[in-house]
């Protein structure tokens, strides 16, 4: 796969199919996307092109990368580490506490690698990390430590 910058549009991703196909995808600036299919006997001629808008984009993301678990699942790997995101209640216990007070990583296993905040994300939060309601947590770990941190999250 190779990507191209391009300016004041996004980027250009082009891939050589095993069967040496040649597509291309443009991820536009505005989140839409262009997908091309180019013709085997002439690789520089598009011979077909669709323009997806970014809820299609992301319906055919969710089609080629299916999710086992759930949507808040981010990644899966052979590892048996998983990351997901977990939304922290407003009526949580954990509402105005510190990270550290919850003994996730000890007793789970799971680490929060970061914090998702309105519009600001903050990675790798120290133990001394304020959680507020409405933050999203990103956890990393098995599937067993990932509900375990889940269950202490979701204390009220």
């Amino acid at each position: 796969m190779s990507t191209t910058p391009l300016p004041g549009i996004g980027v250009r991703y082009d891939l050589t199919t095993r069967e040496q196909r040649h597509l291309s995808v443009i991820a536009h600036r505005d989140g839409t996307r262009t997908v091309s299919l180019y013709r085997a006997d002439d690789p520089d001629a598009c011979g077909r092109s669709l323009h997806l808008t970014g809820a299609e984009s992301a319906s055919l993301i969710d089609a080629l990368t299916p999710s086992p678990h759930s949507p808040n699942v981010l990644h899966t790997t052979d590892l048996g580490l998983v990351a997901e995101r977990i939304p922290l209640s407003a009526h949580a216990h954990w509402n105005g506490r510190v990270l550290g007070e919850t003994r996730m990583r000890t007793d789970t296993g799971a680490s929060v690698v970061a914090v998702l905040r309105r519009a600001q994300a903050i990675p790798s939060p120290a133990p001394d990390f304020r959680l507020a309601g409405g933050d999203t947590l990103i956890v990393v770990g098995t599937r067993e430590g990932i509900e375990a941190a889940a269950a202490i999250l979701g204390r009220e």
